[in-house]
């Protein structure tokens, strides 16, 4: 049952028979053998097609988000069996937001995977709503996000374990990089970088504005932090990023930071998981390692 369930939840998220069939290693008749199986066991249809098109019929949707759950579920007690065996080995799911995930979980899962060999991280970089999402839809074990989930999220932990301080990062040359103590109002009519709504980063650089007591007149959006950091390289613009994002940049003198009347500002980077009476070994040891032992 499992099989049809993964096929089928695998041709709703690609919607196409095609590149599901491309995702899972199989024949794309392979795939319509699956669909059809399921369909008459459930004793109803799944999935409408057309030559143009695969969606989920209303009953689709429904059995789809169940599917999803049913599964997460399985792969849980699949590696249950590992720790009650006392290893800890196989995938870990990880969905980070771009900062954390790009700068700092690197030599995080360097560290671990000295001591368990056995676990096969897989990294995926959102922005945090969207991991969040992913959590909640089980397509991650965890999370690491920038500031909180929403309050109404009650089935999500939320675990607050570090700070971030984020400055006014401008190219090195800049005509305002060695004035000291600047005053908000010099920055008006510079051309700002920013990250796109609903990224942590972006709650942050709103915040900043709200600080500056101003809106950017002229503004790009770029969807990474790496994107920004480029783009101020190459003197498009300026931005507010984290000190540890541009470290490098500032080393090499590709950027520099302005000394700004109220910066740099602080957030929160803050580990997710789902609510659960029961982590896996592998899990455990991901937490402990990025927040210690006495917060799991």
């Amino acid at each position: 049952m499992d099989q049809l369930l993964r096929v089928f939840t695998t041709v709703a998220e690609q919607k196409s028979f095609t590149r599901a069939a491309e995702h899972l290693h199989m024949t794309q008749p392979a795939v319509s053998h699956y669909i059809r199986l399921l369909e008459q066991k459930m004793d109803v249809k799944l999935l409408e097609r057309t030559n143009k098109y695969v969606r989920l019929t209303k009953v689709g949707e429904m059995i789809y988000h169940q599917a999803i759950d049913i599964l997460g579920r399985y792969t849980r007690m699949e590696r249950s069996v590992d720790d009650i065996k006392f290893t800890a080995r196989g995938p870990l799911l990880i969905g980070s937001s771009y900062t954390y995930g790009e700068y700092y979980l690197p030599y995080k899962l360097a560290t671990i995977l000295q001591s368990y060999p056995l676990l096969e991280p897989t990294i995926t970089i959102k922005n945090s709503h969207k991991i969040i999402d992913l959590l909640r839809n089980h397509h991650i074990d965890i999370g690491i996000i920038e500031g909180s989930a929403p309050d109404e999220e009650e089935s999500i932990k939320v675990i607050p374990f570090a700070h971030d301080h984020l400055s006014i990062v401008a190219p090195y040359e800049h005509s305002l990089a060695y004035y000291e103590n600047l005053s908000p109002s010099l920055l008006r009519e510079e051309t700002w970088l920013l990250r796109e709504e609903g990224s942590g980063t972006r709650e942050v650089q709103e915040k900043g504005f709200h600080q500056l007591g101003f809106s950017p007149k002229k503004s790009i959006i770029l969807g990474s932090t790496q994107a920004i950091k480029g783009g101020i390289e190459a003197g498009l613009g300026i931005s507010l990023l984290s000190e540890g994002a541009v470290r490098n940049e500032s080393e090499v003198k590709k950027a520099i930071t302005l000394d700004v009347t109220g910066f740099p500002l602080e957030r929160t980077f803050s580990l997710i998981t789902l609510q659960m009476a029961f982590y896996t070994k592998a899990i455990e040891i991901l937490i402990e390692q990025i927040v210690g032992r006495e917060h799991k």
